[in-house]
C-alpha cells in the first residue's frame, strides 16, 4: 500500500490591513487561500495598525462588515502598534507588524495585494533558511553617473552591519549588474520566528533610514527602505536566493498581481477564472461592492476591457508601459 506524503510543518501568514484598499485586499487574499488551500493547517493574520502618534487618520479597519467577512473567511484580525514608521512610511507596517505575530512559530509574510492560486501546503518552505520573492526588478540601487557604483552601495551596506559581502553576491553575473547583488522584492518572506526575524528587520531598517552609510548619499530610501534592508537580514539569518523551489510562489501557488487592472492585464485566464470565483458568493459580492475598483473591474467587467488591451504572450517588457496603455484607454483605477 502507498504511503502517504509527509505532512507539511504548519506555519502562520501574515498579511497587513488597514482602511481602505487594503481591508479589500486582505478579503481577497483570505478568500483565495480558504479556496486554494481547504486544508491550511496555520493561522492568517490579518495585521492591522492602531491609530497613534504616527499617523494622522485612524489607519485601523472600522468597517464593521469587513471585519465580518474577515472573521466568517477565519481570518484573525491582528492589532499592532507603530513605534518607528507609520504615516511618514507605511511599507514599515510589514516590519513592525511581526513583533504582534505569536514567537517561535514559523511564518510567511505576504503583501495583502496576493491571491493564493495553489495548494500552500504543498511548498517546501525551509524555515532555518529565509529568503524572499525574486520577481523583481533593477529598482534601487539607482545608477549615478559620477556616484558609487553597485558594489560600493551595497559593500557598504553590508559593512555597516558586519556582514560577509563576498558570500552574497551570484558571480554567475558580471561585476556592476545588478543581478550579482543580492536583492528582493519584500512581497513574500518567511522564517522560523517572526520576533528574530522581525527585531533584525526593524534594527537594519532604523539604521538605515537615520544614518546611511556615505555610499548611499544620493540614493532615495523611499519606497525601497524594505527592499534594501530586507537582503540583509536574510543573509545575516543564512537564507539566500532560492531556497525554496522557482516557479511556487509568484507562481503556480500565488500570484502577486499588485493592483486589479494590472492583473487583468498581465496574468493569465486561470487567476483571473479564479479571482472571478471567490468573488461571486453573494455574501463575500454585498461587502465588496462598496469598494469603486473592484466594483467596476469585477462586477462591471471593466477589467476585461484592460484585458483585451494586451496579448499575454506579447506584453511590455516595463511595467510603467503597461500602466500608460491602460490610463490611455482611461480604465486605470488603484
Amino acid at each position: 500500500m502507498a504511503k502517504k506524503p509527509a505532512r507539511r510543518q504548519a506555519f502562520n501568514i501574515m498579511i497587513v490591513g488597514q482602511t481602505g484598499r487594503l481591508m479589500f485586499e486582505a478579503i481577497l487574499f483570505a478568500a483565495s487561500l480558504r479556496h486554494s488551500t481547504p486544508d491550511f493547517a496555520g493561522r492568517l493574520f490579518v495585521a492591522v495598525p492602531q491609530p497613534g502618534p504616527r499617523w494622522q487618520n485612524d489607519p485601523s479597519i472600522r468597517n464593521g462588515q469587513v471585519l465580518e467577512l474577515l472573521n466568517r473567511l477565519d481570518a484573525t484580525v491582528l492589532p499592532f502598534e507603530n513605534k518607528v514608521f507609520g504615516q511618514s512610511y507605511p511599507h514599515g507596517n510589514k516590519i513592525e507588524a511581526l513583533s504582534a505575530l505569536p514567537a517561535n512559530e514559523p511564518f510567511v509574510f505576504f503583501d495583502t495585494d496576493t491571491l493564493v492560486t495553489g495548494d500552500l501546503m504543498s511548498v517546501p518552505f525551509d524555515f532555518e533558511r529565509p529568503t524572499a520573492s525574486m520577481k523583481r526588478e533593477n529598482t534601487w540601487p539607482q545608477k549615478e553617473l559620477y556616484g558609487p557604483g553597485f558594489t560600493d552601495v551595497w559593500k557598504s551596506l553590508y559593512d555597516k552591519f558586519g556582514l560577509d559581502f563576498e558570500s552574497s553576491l551570484d558571480l554567475s553575473f558580471p561585476d556592476e549588474y545588478w543581478k550579482r547583488y543580492l536583492y528582493f522584492n519584500a512581497g513574500f518572506f518567511f522564517y522560523r520566528c517572526p520576533h528574530v526575524f522581525g527585531s533584525l528587520f526593524l534594527d537594519y531598517a532604523r539604521a538605515i533610514r537615520d544614518d546611511p552609510p556615505d555610499a548611499l548619499i544620493c540614493q532615495p530610501m523611499e519606497p525601497w527602505l524594505d527592499q534594501i534592508a530586507l537582503p540583509l537580514v536574510i543573509h545575516k539569518l543564512g537564507g539566500g536566493r532560492d531556497t525554496i523551489p522557482d516557479g511556487l510562489l509568484d507562481g503556480s501557488v500565488t500570484c502577486h498581481y499588485r493592483l486589479l487592472p494590472l492583473l487583468y492585464a498581465r496574468e493569465n485566464d486561470d487567476v483571473v477564472a479564479l479571482l472571478e470565483q471567490i468573488t461571486a458568493p453573494n455574501w463575500i459580492k454585498k461587502v465588496l461592492k462598496s469598494n469603486e475598483v473592484i466594483k467596476r473591474m469585477i462586477y462591471h467587467k471593466r477589467g476585461h476591457k484592460v484585458r483585451n488591451l494586451f496579448d499575454r504572450n506579447d506584453l511590455p517588457r516595463k511595467e510603467r508601459a503597461i500602466r500608460n496603455r491602460i490610463k490611455s484607454h482611461g480604465y486605470w483605477m488603484r
